[in-house]
């Protein structure tokens, strides 16, 4: 029997009860969560229009709703923002299609009004929240560099000691985030990001379909190379694997398919 089942027998045949808990873990103080995600940009490698991805917004708002969390959604300047074509489950290309969570986001016109107008990072006030994710996309590797802001509340949420989170490209910000003794906050620490085996990937599929050229890349530069450069210990779980990894308050998650399991790792290091 599975801990969060029951099994109960009526009129001699027995049955699964589900003792999934919805109720807030605590109704009167829940915990508060930031998410933020990238204003849109324009790549420079390809000219496409980037911004952030639907599912890693998505999937851990409703991870955190569901334990009766609150949440506020960020962005380094405010205002309102764009996901990339891809990550829309309406997209032509049909590659989200099956992302009933962003559906559903999408569809919530309470809940799609927090991207049309998001709050700027330097409004975030530390001493309020619990937990800091930073979701991906494409746009933060084109952006994340010049964000200083969001790279200075980075790192004074990771050493104010609080959960501090980011998934996929996301992770760009550890490429520039620096402690108070100036040291990167990634050297010595055991992260994940977006892999080298999916950079290839999504290269690979642009110059198949003509997309670009094959002297161009999808991205300016590679998670995986920098954070290892900086002395990280990268870890990943192969193509396309949905993988998060803690390392003290510090959670990463992959890539976009990993938004479930980078918001139950930092549900877990919040505790109840």
């Amino acid at each position: 029997m599975d801990r969060g089942t029951q099994v109960i027998k009526f009129d001699n045949k027995l049955y699964h009860m589900s003792l999934r808990d919805t109720n807030p873990v605590n109704r009167k103080s829940p915990k508060k969560v930031a998410i933020v995600i990238s204003n849109p940009a324009v790549s420079s490698t390809t000219g496409w229009p980037v911004g952030f991805w639907w599912s890693e917004l998505a999937h851990p708002y409703y991870a955190f709703t569901e334990k009766g969390y609150s949440i506020e959604i960020f962005s380094p300047h405010g205002g309102k923002c764009e996901a990339d074509a891809m990550s829309d489950p309406n997209d032509a290309s049909g590659y989200s299609a099956s992302d009933l969570i962003s559906q559903g986001f999408i569809h919530t016109p309470a809940l799609r009004q927090l991207v049309e107008d998001t709050k700027a990072i330097k409004d975030l006030a530390i001493d309020e929240f619990d937990a800091l994710v930073v979701a991906g996309g494409q746009a933060p590797m084109f952006t994340f560099a010049q964000a200083t802001e969001l790279q200075q509340k980075f790192a004074a949420f990771y050493e104010s000691g609080k959960v501090t989170a980011a998934l996929c490209h996301g992770t760009a910000i550890l490429r520039y985030a620096k402690l108070s003794s100036g040291e990167y906050l990634v050297t010595g620490k055991t992260v994940t990001g977006f892999a080298n085996v999916e950079e290839d990937f999504a290269d690979n599929a642009v110059w198949e379909y003509g997309l670009l050229s094959r002297d161009k890349h999808v991205m300016p530069w590679r998670i995986e190379d920098e954070l290892k450069k900086l002395g990280a210990n990268y870890i990943q779980a192969g193509l396309w694997r949905g993988f998060a990894v803690r390392d003290g308050n510090l959670v990463t998650g992959q890539q976009n398919f990993s938004g479930a399991e980078t918001a139950q790792a930092v549900i877990e290091a919040l505790g109840s």
